[in-house]
């Protein structure tokens, strides 16, 4: 056999240069692979081990050997601290804001080796507390906090080597009392590992400031399949646990008697008004099997004052506004009598056969929940999470379909106006609300995710800069969007909006507007024109400075593509038309018997071509074509000058807009008579099939809520929609303000409806 494949004597270079490389080799292995042989050393084989008694001793035995290694094992075990201390420090900013004369006390309970406190330095600087304290029970965890604090040179860190549940600051011993000195508390995995939990929350409770105090934590945690109706209403999305998940991880913890049992996070959410509440699960290990349920968790004392973050709750008679606990009132309300979502200190005016018949005064207890524990505007009606609002998984609409222009031209709006308006995605509201300040503007929409859709358009323009807003809304992406909404945003969320958004993040990542059920039929077009090698020329239709020239090439290179059979059919369908187009079965039914799915789309495009150009006059189809807007063609609300309009006089325009999640009929049984002037129901009531038991009760309740000279708007897929005589029978005169007659005349920028209608209250 040859000796070029097997030498027999090797060179003396060649022995050195191998006894060097596998030297490097083992080094190189023993370096890196020492931690995480220590970590699986002392946790999977050397476990605390029940025969110490005392926590400390349990505690110290098993970090001794790991803790210059605790760091670095633990990045990927333990996620979301960076989240939490970003969002505290979003949070802080704002709360500090209020109160800036405050001193600031920051507590970490069982801080260990001061990793978080090095990590919060990135969000909100130490320098800015005027003490931050370390709490931990374990000595070797806290020689490296110690080493790590001198390195970084700050002298308002505090190291105490104490119990958290009765931990005791230096300067609460000449204080007469500690109550309310501390600003800030956070529990990093530590919760879950502390004995008596029952006391140290209590104690938190006591030393946090009453009315600006802040606490975070962040955990592992198991919980049941169903969640209770306390979890739902501060916002507990994705929340269950699987039997398997939750026997398996509270056993497998034990062992290390780290308990992850419901009972701690649940007597948290009791002990405190929750602001935000995120549930994820760490997939850093074998991501697809091995998920560890981990929460995020900020909230404030139930002493905070809320009174004026408290808008909706039930009374006798079913009211489900707001889905909130029974108000208390200090006045009699009839059975059958429905009130308004109220704040506290409000009086709702009695109203008897058309009789002032006095004031009632309406004294509103807080429920449960998170949204009673903003630190800013709460534009987001409280709901409790019901089965129906998880057959939504995302928004429909990511933009709104209708002409809000052509509206503004038959509201006639003014400041004393009340609105009632169907979400989407907000933009009509909003430009409603730029056009004319109306008093409110209630959104309905029982699909939760287009409120939180309008719910981070209000925050963004609270809380962003112009160009970050157009970034997102306008150009739909942002490469820093999760950094913003946690630093920024998330202040101005509800619980449930900043799961979702948490969630979803990546949502504006490429193009925002081609997400949502709408977001298939955008993408189905780019495709359709690829395939057909047009492209370009869609790309030019939207640049185009002349109507002639638009219409050439509408008619020369996209008109063939987009009527052609091969589209109508796939137009037709009644799956494509629900989950891409957002038509439901009735309203294309509608559509259908008053001619073919060709005619329709015919007599909706053609006009549009050449009436409007899509560079600077019709945003509408100038986004559906490109998948943006451009600063020359948008809504209202992304022009500068709109979004200065609602930023102003730090939001207060924003201060209108209640966004309900409910269905139609109950948000309108929550109102009290008369006390609506304006309703946009958009094409709502053709999902109804004729005769609908449902829309009778829908119009009744109109017909309550509205007031004498008051309209409802609304448009159809239909000519002569079958229940305009529902109106007109519970006392509303019904006027047409455009039908559409054929492909000659276009209704408004959007022309896909076949008719325009006011009923007037008489």
């Amino acid at each position: 056999m040859s000796s070029v494949m097997f030498p027999l004597a090797y060179h003396p270079l060649q022995l050195a240069a191998a006894v060097v490389l596998t030297t490097c080799v083992a080094w190189l292995a023993y370096y890196h692979l020492t931690p995480q042989l220590k970590f699986i050393w002392y946790c999977f084989f050397r476990p605390i081990g029940e025969h110490d008694s005392l926590q400390k001793t349990r505690l110290d035995k098993f970090y001794q050997g790991q803790a210059d290694v605790y760091d670095t094992t633990r990045r990927g075990l333990l996620r979301g601290r960076k989240t939490m201390l970003n969002l505290s420090a979003g949070h802080l900013r704002q709360l500090r804001a209020q109160c800036p004369e405050k001193r600031l006390v920051w507590v970490d309970i069982g801080g260990g080796t001061g990793h978080n406190i090095e990590l919060m330095d990135e969000f909100f600087p130490i320098s800015d507390f005027d003490a931050v304290y370390l709490i931990d029970l374990c000595e070797p965890l806290l020689q490296v906090a110690r080493k790590r604090f001198a390195k970084r040179g700050w002298t308002n860190v505090t190291i105490l080597c104490q119990d958290a549940s009765d931990f005791c600051l230096p300067e609460w011993i000449e204080a007469s009392d500690a109550k309310g000195s501390v600003g800030f508390v956070t529990l990093s995995y530590s919760l879950s590992m502390i004995p008596s939990y029952y006391t140290l929350l209590d104690r938190i409770d006591h030393v946090l400031d009453p009315q600006h105090g802040l606490l975070g934590v962040v955990d592992f945690y198991t919980s049941g399949k169903q969640s209770s109706l306390h979890e739902k209403a501060i916002g507990g999305e994705s929340k269950e646990c699987g039997w398997l998940s939750r026997w398996f991880w509270q056993i497998w913890f034990d062992f290390d008697n780290v308990s992850l049992g419901p009972a701690r996070r649940s007597y948290l959410e009791y002990r405190f008004g929750t602001i935000k509440s995120y549930n994820g699960r760490n997939r850093f290990v074998l991501p697809f099997i091995v998920r560890i349920p981990y929460y995020i968790w900020l909230g404030r004392p139930r002493s905070a004052d809320v009174s004026r973050n408290l808008h909706a709750f039930e009374v006798e008679g079913g009211n489900t506004v707001g889905n909130c606990s029974p108000a208390n009132s200090l006045g009699v309300i009839k059975e059958t009598e429905t009130v308004p979502p109220l704040e506290l200190g409000e009086t709702y005016i009695h109203d008897d056969d058309n009789e002032r018949a006095g004031e009632v005064v309406i004294n509103v207890t807080p429920p449960l929940s998170s949204f009673h524990y903003h630190i800013n505007k709460p534009w987001r009606l409280p709901y409790y999470q019901h089965p129906i609002h998880k057959e939504f998984r995302t928004f429909i609409y990511s933009f709104t379909w209708e002409d809000p222009v052509v509206d503004m031209k038959h509201l006639k709006l003014s400041v004393a106006d009340s609105m009632f308006v169907i979400t989407s995605a907000g933009d009509n509201a909003l430009h409603y609300a730029i056009a004319s300040s109306p008093r409110r503007i209630h959104c309905v929409d029982m699909n939760p995710c287009q409120g939180h859709l309008f719910e981070l358009k209000l925050a963004c323009i609270q809380s962003l800069s112009y160009e970050d807003f157009f970034s997102l809304f306008g150009l739909g992406h942002h490469p820093n969007f999760r950094h913003l909404l946690d630093t920024k945003i998330a202040p101005h969320l509800s619980s449930s909006a900043y799961q979702f958004w948490r969630i979803n993040s990546e949502a504006f990542s490429s193009s925002f507007y081609l997400h949502g059920y709408s977001g298939w039929a955008l993408r189905l077009a780019k495709f359709v024109f690829r395939l057909a090698g047009v492209t370009e020329d869609v790309e030019r239709i939207c640049n185009c400075d002349t109507l002639e020239e638009q219409v050439d090439i509408w008619e020369t290179k996209l008109r063939p593509v987009l009527l052609n059979s091969v589209v109508v059919t796939l137009l037709k369908n009644p799956v494509f038309c629900w989950n891409a187009l957002g038509v439901p079965l009735n309203q294309r039914r509608m559509l259908l018997n008053e001619g073919t799915m060709y005619e329709y789309v015919r007599d909706t495009l053609d006009p549009l071509l050449s009436t409007y150009l899509l560079k600077n006059d019709n945003y509408f189809y100038h986004m559906a074509l490109l998948g943006h807007y451009s600063l020359s063609s948008c809504p209202t609300f992304l022009t500068r000058s709109g979004f200065e309009k609602l930023k102003a006089n730090n939001g207060q325009e924003l201060e209108t807009f209640r966004l309900h999640t409910d269905s139609i009929f109950n948000v309108l049984r929550g109102l009290p008579k008369w006390s609506l002037t304006r309703a946009i129901i958009m094409d709502h009531l053709d999902w109804f099939s004729p005769g609908s038991k449902d829309v009778d009760n829908e119009v009744s309740e109109f017909a309550r809520v509205v007031s004498p000279g008051g309209m409802v708007f609304w448009r159809s897929a239909g000519r002569m929609p079958w229940y305009n005589e529902v109106f007109e029978r519970r006392g509303f005169k019904v006027v047409p303000l455009g039908v559409r007659k054929g492909p000659e005349e276009a209704l408004d920028r959007v022309n896909m409806y076949a008719s325009f209608w006011k009923a007037v209250k008489m």
